[in-house]
């Protein structure tokens, strides 16, 4: 039986700032930020954004093709969870008016929840061929103003559907995971801000790469030849592109160049919204589908990274016609009717984060947009609706 993406969204909030802009004002060479780090523009959330409004934003466009009888699983994977015991996907379901005849729950492994879900997902439909599932990646990256981590910020979320005879494209049963405890990244439960080991977050994600890799073509006697494209879990472009050239030397100059051209293309999205964590491998994926125009038939490699750390390797294979499953218009047009914000409204922005406090808060409405939004904090207890200026 072949399972796999059906359908595909993705949501990023309605502001962002210019990355050039920002190397200027911090005293940094703009060419440090859009080559070094590979990144041009970067999402901002404001208060009333967070894993929960966004995934459900994500989710939102998928909601034509889910059968609400046969949706039997919803998934949110997140690293920025908004209650240490509720799931985010039961307040994604009441959003969107989902059916309560399903599992929900969220799951948390840094970077690597959304493919934690996806490959729940994809076990799920095996066991029950007429079910579908949704899954969804969302996050808020936050490091701080003026820090190291302040270029590989970002917010957005990508929403999938997965079910039997998918119309995207086929998860191959091929999965190369290696799991390992180390300290490269951490989000202590005080706080909204990661802490990182920024040098050896990146050694240990190329070397997770290049474990499962060298394991996976062991398995499979698969190489690279074998593949159309290869996307990366993208925590900011410059360091998919790093894990890419470790293994370029394997192939012919041909194949080389044929494999910078589609990698350019995946992180194009990626570029202009920035680090989304869970769900950056899966924006990648839907960027190399939607401007590459890739043949029905293409292997793809998948490459999934969670600090602390999780590795996984996959494929999968374009199905005949899935273009007419994509939406590059809608992507396109959400991503340009953005509002840029000078470098001092980002900062107030930034600042006016929902506390880690018993006091209620309430969203600045200024900054409502999307589909939904969080409008505050009463009781200690999160406060979501439909937007009302939407």
């Amino acid at each position: 039986m072949k399972i796999g993406i059906d359908q595909i969204g993705m949501y990023t909030p309605d502001f962002f700032i210019d990355l050039r802009e920002l190397a200027t004002v911090r005293g940094v060479a703009p060419d440090k930020f859009t080559i070094g780090i590979g990144q041009d523009q970067q999402a901002v959330a404001p208060s009333s954004q967070d894993a929960v409004t966004m995934g459900a934003a994500a989710a939102q466009s998928l909601l034509g093709a889910i059968d609400r009888e046969q949706l039997g699983l919803v998934v949110l994977g997140t690293e920025s969870g908004v209650d240490a015991s509720k799931a985010g996907a039961l307040q994604i379901i009441r959003l969107l008016d989902l059916p309560a005849h399903v599992r929900a729950m969220e799951i948390k492994e840094a970077c690597y929840g959304g493919t934690a879900g996806l490959m729940m997902a994809r076990d799920y439909v095996a066991a029950h061929p007429t079910k579908q599932a949704l899954v969804i990646a969302s996050d808020v990256a936050r490091y701080g103003l003026a820090t190291a981590g302040e270029v590989t910020q970002g917010a957005g979320a990508v929403a999938m559907l997965v079910k039997a005879n998918p119309r995207i494209l086929v998860i191959n049963d091929d999965s190369v995971v290696h799991a390992e405890d180390i300290g490269d990244f951490w989000r202590p439960v005080y706080t909204d801000q990661a802490l990182a080991r920024g040098k050896y977050s990146t050694e240990q994600y190329l070397h997770f790469f290049d474990l499962v890799w060298q394991q996976y073509q062991a398995e499979t006697s698969l190489t690279l030849n074998d593949f159309t494209a290869l996307t990366f879990h993208l925590p900011y472009t410059k360091m998919g592109l790093k894990a890419l050239r470790q293994v370029l030397p394997s192939v012919d100059a041909t194949k080389q160049a044929a494999l910078l051209k589609h990698f350019d293309q995946s992180i194009q999205y990626s570029r202009r919204i920035g680090n989304i964590y869970t769900g950056s491998l899966y924006l990648g994926l839907l960027s190399l589908l939607e401007l590459d125009h890739l043949p029905a038939g293409s292997r793809l490699g998948l490459f999934s990274y969670g600090s602390g750390a999780v590795g996984e390797f996959f494929s999968a294979e374009l199905v005949s016609g899935y273009e007419q499953a994509l939406r590059p218009a809608a992507h396109a047009e959400l991503l340009d009717q953005r509002r840029q914000l000078s470098i001092t409204e980002y900062e107030a922005v930034f600042n006016d984060a929902v506390p880690y406090a018993k006091a209620d808060y309430q969203s600045n409405s200024a900054y409502y947009a999307g589909p939904f939004v969080l409008t505050g904090v009463q009781g200690q207890e999160r406060q979501y609706q439909v937007n009302p200026n939407a």
